[in-house]
């Protein structure tokens, strides 16, 4: 036998305590939990859908490329930088420019002077006509430099204005407000007409471009409503506009649609993955809450609430989502069964007892 010590008596105590003290607790804890919320499995009527993929692209997106040559001798912004409408992007050396305006205003000195002349001659040759010391002819003559004169001016201020728009080119501005999406140009390098120097968009102005079969461009026609969404950021909305393009790819015979989207989406930028989801009709499905879906992995799932209050998992084969924050649901539970909105407290309730 082995002796208790008073140590092994107090230590079988306390666990005794402990153990009974937990099995006391334990219904209470039970019946404190709140009720599991659970809503009914269902057919309903809702739109049949035919999606496509698509990509998000800016409807304003440009790419501001120079316009003169010279050395770049600013660069305001890079990638990600929000620009307003007006504001500097980037500077090119103006010393050439400048040149070739200083030589128009040097062209437009020489044209007014040359035309005054003309001018003096053309009334003094008029004078000496009226007193018969000249012929016609010189007067002719006379009226012709003084026309080529003015024309020659005219020239010149052209040439000024012209000189004065490509001045202006050595500073490069936003068209508009915008995101930077691209920088093409370094400070110190050269730029050339047709460079690009920047690429950005208006993140205010976003739409989706799908292509749809052929066979399904009728059904869209009637309806003309579609919602877009966008699984990278588990997001869906319904578009504001649709547009068919007026043209078919000739290799895949497949129709460009253009969905504008709403004002005000936050995360979204030009080349991100989008699916698009046409109305063509209404079709009854079998529906649950997206809140009782409970994702394992690859595995998507749902507890069902029995009538007396028993909890089972159950592996669901889901299909596309609907409307209100409902998904249809393939295979997995019956019309009638009630699941579970809360997963985590289903979990936690089945692990207690099962109810």
């Amino acid at each position: 036998m082995i002796a208790m010590t008073t140590s092994n008596i107090s230590f079988l105590r306390t666990a005794i305590a402990g153990l009974a003290l937990a099995m006391a607790l334990g219904p209470a804890a039970a019946a404190d939990a709140p009720p599991l919320r659970t809503a009914a499995v269902q057919f309903r009527e809702v739109a049949q859908t035919y999606s496509a993929e698509g990509v998000v692209e800016a409807v304003k997106q440009a790419t501001v490329a120079a316009q003169i040559s010279g050395r770049v001798v600013e660069v305001n912004f890079d990638v990600g930088d929000r620009v307003k409408k007006g504001q500097v992007i980037v500077r090119i050396d103006p010393a050439e420019v400048n040149q070739a305006y200083a030589a128009s205003q040097a062209q437009i000195a020489q044209a007014e002077a040359t035309l005054r002349n003309a001018k003096a001659q053309f009334e003094r040759t008029q004078r000496l006509v009226e007193q018969k010391f000249m012929s016609a002819a010189a007067m002719d003559k006379a009226q012709a430099d003084y026309q080529a004169a003015r024309a020659q001016l005219a020239v010149a201020e052209a040439g000024r204005g012209q000189a004065a728009a490509t001045r202006s080119y050595a500073t490069v501005v936003a068209p508009y407000s915008g995101v930077v999406s691209a920088r093409h140009v370094e400070l110190g390098e050269m730029a050339t007409p047709g460079k690009p120097l920047m690429t950005g968009f208006d993140p205010g102005e976003l739409r989706v471009t799908a292509s749809l079969p052929q066979q399904q461009l009728d059904a869209v026609r009637r309806l003309a409503s579609a919602s877009v969404e966008f699984p990278a950021l588990n997001m869906r909305t319904q578009a504001s506009k649709l547009s068919i393009l007026p043209a078919a790819d000739a290799q895949t015979h497949t129709t460009q649609v253009r969905l504008d989207l709403p004002p005000g989406l936050e995360g979204l930028y030009p080349g991100m993955f989008a699916r698009a989801h046409f109305a063509v009709g209404r079709v009854k499905k079998l529906l649950i809450p997206a809140a009782a879906v409970a994702r394992r992995s690859e595995v998507a799932g749902a507890y069902v609430v029995s009538e007396s209050g028993a909890i089972s998992y159950r592996q669901l084969r889901l299909g596309e989502a609907a409307e209100a924050g409902e998904v249809e649901v393939l295979a997995g539970v019956l019309p009638g069964e009630k699941v579970a909105l809360d997963p985590v407290a289903a979990l936690a309730a089945l692990k207690r007892g099962g109810k």
